[in-house]
C-alpha cells in the first residue's frame, strides 16, 4: 500500500511529466499500480488531492529549504550561502515541477494563489537574509528580487541555464553584498 506521501510524490511526477491535465485518479492509480480505493483511503476526491498536492509542493519546495537554511548557522551570510547550495544542488527534479506549477498557475486560481504565496515567502526570506548582511536598506528589496528572479528566469529560458552557469551568476551577484568580496569566495 502506498503512503499519502507516495501519492503526492506521484502527483508531482505526473505534473512535471505531462502537466495538470494529466492529474487524474486513473493516472495516479496507474503510476502506483493501485486501485481507486487506495486513493480514496488517503484523499476525499480529486479536489482534496489537488489541495494537498499544492500544500506538499509548498512544504517540500519552499518551507523545507528555508528551514534547512535556517539551521545552517547564525550569520545571514552562512544561511544565504547554504540556501543557494541547497537550491543549486537539488536533484529532486524541482526545476520541472516549478515550471509545471507556474504553467498551471496561469490557468487555475487556487494554484495561482499558491504560486503567489510561494513567491512571496521565498522573496521575503531572501529579503531577511540580505538585510542581515548589513547593507543599505534601499538595496534589500531589489537584491532579494534579483536573487530570486535569476533562479526563476534560469528555469524558464530554453534551454534552462545549467547549474555551473547559475553558480557563476550568483557569485557575481554576491559580490555586491555589503562585505569584503573575499568572504564570498566559497560561493555556491
Amino acid at each position: 500500500m502506498a503512503s499519502r506521501r507516495d501519492w503526492l510524490e506521484a502527483g508531482l511526477a505526473v505534473l512535471e511529466q505531462d502537466g495538470a491535465r494529466a492529474l487524474t485518479i486513473e493516472r495516479l492509480c496507474g503510476e502506483l499500480g493501485l486501485t481507486k480505493g487506495s486513493f480514496y483511503h488517503h484523499f476525499k476526491g480529486m479536489a482534496g488531492f489537488r489541495t494537498d498536492l499544492l500544500t506538499h509542493f509548498e512544504t517540500e519546495h519552499t518551507s523545507r529549504f528555508i528551514s534547512d537554511a535556517e539551521s545552517a548557522g547564525t550569520s545571514a551570510r552562512h544561511r544565504l550561502l547554504h540556501l543557494l547550495r541547497l537550491v543549486l544542488d537539488d536533484k529532486s527534479g524541482s526545476e520541472a515541477v516549478e515550471i509545471a506549477i507556474r504553467a498551471w498557475a496561469l490557468q487555475d486560481p487556487e494554484v495561482r494563489a499558491l504560486q503567489e504565496r510561494v513567491d512571496r515567502s521565498r522573496i521575503d526570506y531572501l529579503r531577511t537574509l540580505w538585510r542581515g548582511l548589513g547593507g543599505p536598506e534601499a538595496d534589500v528589496e531589489p537584491m532579494a528580487r534579483l536573487l530570486y528572479l535569476v533562479l526563476v528566469g534560469a528555469q524558464q529560458v530554453v534551454p534552462p541555464v545549467p547549474t555551473p552557469g547559475l553558480r557563476d551568476i550568483y557569485a557575481l551577484a554576491l559580490r555586491l553584498a555589503p562585505h569584503d568580496a573575499h568572504e564570498w569566495e566559497d560561493t555556491p
